[in-house]
């Protein structure tokens, strides 16, 4: 973590994405990192995720026969309340400016699921800063309407598309199918001359990530080597 904080400036912590930690133990994170360093917080999958998603089984989490449907999407249940509880505790106490809905390829622009997240981000307390990132089947115009009627920020691989609403930019690069993409310099560069100003989160999740964020946090400072 010492050798993190000396390069970098933010983090995404997916942890409580799959199972959130203690809180004791984040709030030993906080202690330990910079007074300017940025944690950002990646919401319970309990809240955007359905129990046959694979990464239930990947966090060991097993939901009781019969309340499967109480899970994910957005729903408004006492089971999606409370894990939204967990995940707001766990940000306060990072002192977390920004939370990250990450949705699954499977929840995808239907009437429901548009009334869900109207529901759901009517019914919490707007200390944060909400950013969502749709990987299902969405329209750019059922997007755009719908991130500006709720006041969230469009997240997406600014390499891949367009982020159509935000008053910042929360960009993460997976690295396309399998993680695997390294970014090229050149790529690099691009983020660098185009988003050199204003405030902007770039966040790597491809095998490279740690090469590719310290690549472009040099370019950022104006290091060559």
């Amino acid at each position: 973590m010492k050798h993190y904080f000396s390069w970098f400036r933010l983090v995404e912590v997916q942890r409580t994405f799959y199972q959130p930690p203690q809180l004791d133990t984040v709030l030993r994170w906080r202690q330990e990192a910079p007074p300017d360093f940025e944690f950002t917080v990646k919401a319970w999958q309990l809240i955007t995720h359905p129990p046959s998603s694979p990464t239930y089984r990947k966090a060991g989490l097993s939901i009781a026969p019969g309340r499967e449907g109480n899970y994910g999407f957005f729903k408004l249940t006492a089971e999606v309340t409370e894990a939204w509880h967990r995940t707001e505790e766990i940000a306060e106490a990072l002192q977390a400016k920004v939370i990250v809905f990450q949705c699954p390829p499977s929840f995808g622009e239907e009437g429901q699921n548009v009334e869900n997240m109207r529901k759901f981000f009517s019914a919490i307390a707007r200390r944060f800063l909400f950013v969502w990132e749709p990987r299902g089947q969405w329209s750019q115009a059922g997007v755009k309407a719908l991130c500006e009627e709720l006041n969230v920020v469009h997240c997406v691989d600014p390499l891949e598309r367009e982020q159509l609403y935000g008053r910042i930019n929360y960009f993460c690069l997976h690295g396309g199918p399998g993680y695997r993409h390294k970014y090229s310099d050149e790529e690099l560069r691009w983020l660098r001359d185009r988003w050199d100003s204003g405030e902007a989160y770039f966040l790597f999740n491809n095998l490279s990530m740690y090469d590719d964020a310290l690549r472009l946090e040099r370019l950022f400072k104006g290091e060559t080597g």
